[in-house]
C-alpha cells in the first residue's frame, strides 16, 4: 500500500473515520480512487482524450458514448466523427495552435467538432451560444481564429457581432443554411478511419487545446487557456472521485461550452468508458421524467438547478431514478437536505474549482453546506490558503513587514493556491488566459515568502475547525454598511428560507448622504409571501445592519447560462419608483414595516429625512 492509501486510512473527520461515513460510498477510497487515477499523467504524455476515445474505439466499439433526444454515438462512430474534422481541420491548414472558435448548442457532434480539431494540434474556442453583438464579437476577436463554426440557428447571433469584429476568419455553417460553407456536409468527403500516421501530429498534454471563456457576471468574458493536461486532470480526477464504471450515464443539461459541463461531466465518463445522456437546456418541468426515462446514474448540477427542483411541485417520477450521485458545486446549505432527502439521492459530492484556477476542493464526506476540504495528506499537493482582505479596496492586506496574512479559523478571508509544477504537473498549476495582461491581475507574489507566487479566487470563504471551507461571497460581492461588512450570500441564503420567497438576489446601493450602501433585495415570491412575515424572518436570522433596506418584487431573475444571477443591471436600477415597474418596498424603521417605495418617499430618503 503506497504511503497516500495509508494517511487516507487514517485521516478523520469529527472523531469518525472518513472510510465509515457511508456503506456504499467510501470517503477514503474515493480519494485513493482520484489520486491513482491522475497518477501517471505526465507533461509529454500522448495519452490526451482524443486517443483515449480512439482506445475505447477499439475495445469496446459499440458501447454508447453519447445521447441525445435525436441520436447516439458510439465510440466507434464518436471517434469517425471525430477523426472527419481532424481531417477537415488539416485540409483547412489548422496547425499546431490555430483556433477554431465553435458557436454551437448542445449536441453529440459539438463534442465531436472540438475532439477532432484538437487531435491535429488546433485549439478550438467555445462561444457562449447566449451571447450577441458587441459581447459575441470580443470573445471571437480575443481568440484570433483561423475559422469560425456556427449553428445554423445561431447565424443571427452571429451576423449581430460581425459589425463589431477586429478580426476576419472563414465561416463555417452547422445545419440547414444557404451557404456554401455548411461543414456537416463538407466532412463527409473524410475519412472516419484512424489517422494514418503522416496525418498525426505530436500533440502532448502540455499543448493548449480548448479556449473556455468566463462567465462575464463581472465584466466582458476573458478566455481561459485549458491544455489537454487540464482536460486529462480533470477527466481522470472526477472518474476517480465519482467511481466511474462503463455501466453508468451523466445527465448533463449544462452548458458544453463550460469546463463544468463540457469537461468534468463529458470527460469523466468517456475516460471510464460510461456513457454521456447531452441534453440542450435544463427543464425543471421534464428533468425528473427525463433523467427516469435516460436510465442515468449520475447527474452533473450546479446548485441553482437543484433550488428550481425542490421549489417545482411534486412530480411522480422524482423517486423513480437510477441515481446514485449527484456531483456539483454552489448547493446551498438551505437546499441540500431538502434536495438529498426529497429526491431520495443517496450521496451529493460537491467540489469548488473554477476554470482557470488552480486548486480544487471536495466535499466528499457529504457534509451540507460545505463546499470542501484540503485533508492533511494533500496540502502539499493542493496548497491554499485564506488571506486577509481590505473591506473597502477589496485588495490582500500586508503585515509590517510586507507579506499578507492568513485568517483564522472561521475568520473570512480571500482563497489562494499556491502556483507550480510537480513531476505530474498538478500542483498549482495556472495557464491564464489570452491576455498576459489579465492574467498578471490574477496573481499575486511575495506573499508569505519572497519570491513565492500564488493564484487570486476572488472568492471569499470561511474555513471551520474540521478544515472544511464554507463559500462567502465574491469580493465585490460584499458591501459596507453602518460600519460593517455584508455579505450577499449570508443575506439571500436567509431569504431563502423564508415561506414564500422561490428566489433573492441581494446587492448594495447608494444613498446620498450615507457611507456604504444599503442592502437591498430583489425577490421572486409566490402566494405564501407576506411582506410582514419577511421582516420578521430576516430579524430572527441576521444582525440588523444585514437586513434589507430595499425590496423589489421581480417576476423572474436575469441569470446566466450557468444559472449565476446578473446583479448589474439590478444595481445599476437602483431603487427608482420612476425608472422601475416592479413593486418596491422600503423598510420605514419608524413604523416597523416595509411601506410601497414612491416618488414622494424617494424624495424624503433622499433628502435625509427617513431613518435608514
Amino acid at each position: 500500500m503506497i504511503p497516500a492509501q495509508e494517511m487516507i486510512r487514517n485521516q478523520t473527520v469529527g472523531g469518525q473515520s472518513v472510510g465509515a461515513s457511508s456503506s456504499t460510498f467510501s470517503v477514503a477510497k474515493a480519494w485513493m480512487r482520484a489520486l491513482e487515477a491522475t497518477s501517471e499523467l505526465g507533461e509529454h504524455s500522448l495519452n490526451t482524450l482524443p486517443s483515449v476515445i480512439e482506445h475505447h474505439a477499439g475495445r469496446r466499439a459499440d458501447a454508447v458514448a453519447l445521447i441525445s433526444s435525436t441520436s447516439r454515438l458510439s465510440y466507434r462512430r464518436l471517434s469517425q466523427l471525430s477523426n472527419r474534422y481532424a481531417r477537415w481541420a488539416l485540409a483547412e491548414g489548422v496547425g499546431v495552435g490555430d483556433v477554431v472558435c465553435l458557436l454551437m448548442h448542445n449536441s453529440p457532434e459539438y463534442l465531436a467538432i472540438w475532439l477532432g480539431v484538437t487531435r491535429i494540434g488546433g485549439v478550438v474556442a467555445l462561444l457562449n451560444t447566449n451571447l450577441v453583438g458587441a459581447s459575441l464579437a470580443h470573445c471571437i476577436t480575443t481568440a484570433m481564429p483561423k475559422h469560425t463554426i456556427v449553428e445554423a440557428a445561431l447565424l443571427p447571433a452571429f451576423r449581430s457581432a460581425e459589425e463589431h469584429l477586429l478580426v476576419k476568419s472563414a465561416l463555417w455553417v452547422f445545419g440547414e443554411a444557404r451557404t456554401q460553407n455548411r461543414i456537416d456536409t463538407e466532412i463527409t468527403r473524410y475519412s472516419g478511419a484512424r489517422l494514418r500516421k503522416s496525418e498525426r501530429r505530436p500533440v502532448t498534454l502540455s499543448h493548449k487545446a480548448l479556449l473556455i471563456y468566463t462567465s462575464g457576471t463581472t465584466g466582458l468574458p476573458k478566455a481561459a487557456n485549458v491544455s489537454h493536461h487540464r482536460i486529462m486532470t480533470w477527466s481522470c480526477w472526477f472518474a476517480g472521485m465519482l467511481d466511474v464504471q462503463s455501466s453508468d450515464r451523466m445527465y448533463d443539461c449544462l452548458p458544453l461550452y463550460h469546463s463544468v459541463g463540457g469537461i468534468v461531466a463529458v470527460g469523466a465518463m468517456l475516460v471510464s468508458g460510461g456513457s454521456v445522456i447531452v441534453r440542450e437546456k435544463f427543464s425543471a418541468t421534464r428533468f425528473w421524467s427525463d433523467v427516469v426515462e435516460s436510465e442515468a446514474t449520475l447527474f452533473q448540477y450546479i446548485g441553482e438547478l437543484c433550488r428550481y427542483l425542490v421549489n417545482a411541485p411534486q412530480c411522480g417520477a422524482e423517486q423513480q431514478h437510477k441515481l446514485r450521485l449527484c456531483c456539483g458545486n454552489g448547493m446551498r446549505r438551505d437546499v441540500w437536505e431538502r434536495f438529498k432527502q426529497r429526491f431520495q439521492i443517496p450521496h451529493i459530492l460537491e467540489f469548488y474549482a473554477a476554470t482557470e484556477g488552480n486548486f480544487s476542493l471536495f466535499n466528499v464526506e457529504g457534509a451540507p453546506g460545505a463546499i470542501g476540504r484540503v485533508p492533511p495528506f494533500l496540502t502539499h499537493r493542493f496548497p491554499a490558503a485564506l488571506i486577509r482582505v481590505d473591506p473597502t479596496s477589496g485588495e490582500p492586506a500586508r503585515d509590517p513587514r510586507g507579506y499578507f496574512m492568513r485568517v483564522g479559523v472561521n475568520e473570512i478571508g480571500e482563497a489562494i493556491g499556491r502556483v507550480g509544477v510537480d513531476s505530474n504537473g498538478i500542483i498549482g498549476r495556472f495557464e491564464g488566459y489570452t491576455s498576459a495582461r489579465e492574467t498578471e491581475k490574477k496573481i499575486l507574489r511575495d506573499v508569505f515568502a519572497a519570491g513565492d507566487v500564488w493564484f487570486r479566487t476572488g472568492d471569499l470563504m470561511r474555513m471551520d475547525a474540521k478544515g472544511f471551507y464554507y463559500f462567502v461571497d465574491r469580493i465585490g460581492d460584499t458591501f459596507r454598511w453602518k460600519g460593517e461588512n455584508v455579505a450577499t450570500s449570508e443575506v439571500e441564503e436567509a431569504l431563502a428560507t423564508c415561506e414564500g420567497v422561490v428566489e433573492a438576489a441581494v446587492y448594495g446601493v447608494r444613498v446620498p448622504g450615507c457611507e456604504g450602501r444599503a442592502g437591498m433585495a430583489a425577490l421572486v415570491v409566490n402566494g405564501a409571501f407576506e411582506l410582514a412575515n419577511l421582516r420578521r424572518h430576516v430579524r430572527t436570522k441576521l444582525p440588523e445592519y444585514a437586513c434589507p433596506v430595499f425590496l423589489r418584487l421581480c417576476p423572474g431573475m436575469e441569470v446566466t447560462e450557468t444559472f449565476k444571477q446578473k446583479k448589474r443591471r439590478l444595481i445599476e436600477d437602483g431603487y427608482d419608483p420612476d425608472l422601475i415597474a416592479d413593486e418596491l418596498y422600503f423598510d420605514d424603521r419608524g413604523l416597523g414595516m416595509y411601506v410601497r417605495l414612491d416618488v414622494p418617499l424617494l424624495a424624503r430618503i433622499e433628502e435625509g429625512q427617513m431613518e435608514l
